[in-house]
């Protein structure tokens, strides 16, 4: 079984668009505001998960909060150890930054997917032992509806994803 990336069929230059094409969609822009969201509030410390003070804009680390707390886990030697590391800081915010806006654009899909996945994936490792379930959290579920909408090429629907720029080359979708 061969696994392509959906292209909805086309009505001369118009695409026919199903209800599932909507429900990706949605979910691609939901998701691209979770990244999105994440980025703001850490630079600016709006309070909900960062308070002001914490702010990367105010001289917080966006990664210690998180990466510090992994210590007992089995990777927390390793994930400790990048905290509040001023490349791992950047690294991480510019993936928020960057998934979020390719994701709510509906351009870069692809690369978004397989970057907020692989982000994701590491969240995830950081977190091993899991609490409540032996390994699967929203992590993982968020990575394979990361996939789902690279696949489905949601960036298509309700999206830049149909400009023709976008349609010529592939790494814009």
């Amino acid at each position: 079984m061969a696994c392509t990336i959906h292209q909805p069929q086309t009505t001369g230059e118009i695409a026919v668009r199903r209800p599932v094409d909507y429900v990706w969609a949605i979910a691609r822009i939901s998701i691209g505001w979770i990244f999105l969201w994440a980025f703001l509030d850490k630079t600016f410390g709006w309070g909900l998960a960062t308070p002001a003070e914490r702010a990367w804009v105010a001289g917080g680390s966006p990664t210690t909060g998180f990466l510090k707390s992994t210590g007992e886990n089995a990777l927390g030697g390793f994930f400790g150890s990048l905290a509040g590391q001023p490349w791992v800081d950047w690294l991480f915010m510019a993936g928020l930054l960057g998934v979020g806006l390719a994701l709510i654009l509906g351009i870069g899909t692809r690369i978004a997917a397989g970057a907020g996945s692989a982000m994701l994936l590491l969240m995830w490792a950081a977190e091993l032992p899991l609490e409540n379930n032996p390994f699967m959290d929203d992590h993982i579920i968020y990575s394979i509806v990361l996939i789902g909408l690279a696949l489905a090429g949601a960036g298509r629907t309700l999206g830049l994803g149909n400009l023709p720029i976008v349609r010529r080359t592939p790494w814009l979708q």
